[in-house]
């Protein structure tokens, strides 16, 4: 998993209640022959004609501004529906790191923080207000997890809150397995004594 530590570029607003997974990532675009590839399918339905091909001018991430654009500001419950991991690749893929939004939902947030992807949570209408800054200055954003704050084109910070673990797994770019495996002499050590205090239980398992 990439660490993340502090970006800068352009911050994309998609100030709208309950962006589901499907929306994310449309089923009809979902393959099953690898995790990659999914950058271009990010929000296909809107990005696209009905060909999924044909790019639509009008959309935010279609145009100059914001192509390239590495923060989204979202609106309330972002990620919701089904649990698919897909749509979690399809916005970190496009080149999003961070999202900004007032909530997320559950299965998403956490399949974000497992690949690397920032979510941040603040106010509606602090978050509101972001996206229509983001509307008017689309580049000059900067998201530090170092000291957890946002800065705006215009110099204001903002301060967000963010669980110690996982701000730390995301520093030094763990996911969940690698933070374990950190504590592999200690797992070790605990199976050699339980299987000296409690042999039975050990009788024909594969050596550790």
């Amino acid at each position: 998993m990439e660490a993340f530590e502090s970006i800068t570029g352009t911050a994309a607003p998609l100030f709208r209640a309950n962006i589901d997974t499907d929306t994310l990532i449309p089923s009809p675009l979902i393959t099953n022959a690898s995790r990659e590839g999914y950058g271009p399918k990010l929000l296909g339905g809107w990005r696209y004609e009905a060909d999924f091909k044909t790019e639509r001018p009008d959309f935010i991430l279609n145009q100059p501004a914001w192509r390239n654009s590495c923060i989204l500001i979202a609106g309330e419950n972002f990620g919701c529906g089904s649990s698919r991991e897909m749509a979690v690749w399809a916005v970190r893929q496009f080149g999003f790191r961070c999202m900004i939004a007032p909530s997320f939902a559950p299965i998403f947030r956490q399949n974000s923080l497992r690949n690397g992807l920032l979510p941040i949570t603040l106010p509606a209408k602090l978050v509101e207000q972001l996206a229509r800054r983001a509307e008017a200055a689309p580049a000059g954003w900067s998201v530090d997890l170092r000291d957890c704050s946002i800065t705006d084109p215009a110099g204001e910070r903002h301060v967000f809150e963010i669980d110690a673990g996982e701000r730390e797994q995301l520093l030094q770019g763990l996911d969940p397995i690698s933070v374990t495996m950190k504590r592999a002499d200690e797992i070790r050590a605990f199976a050699d004594a339980d299987r000296r205090r409690r042999p039975w239980i050990w009788a024909g398992a594969a050596d550790a």
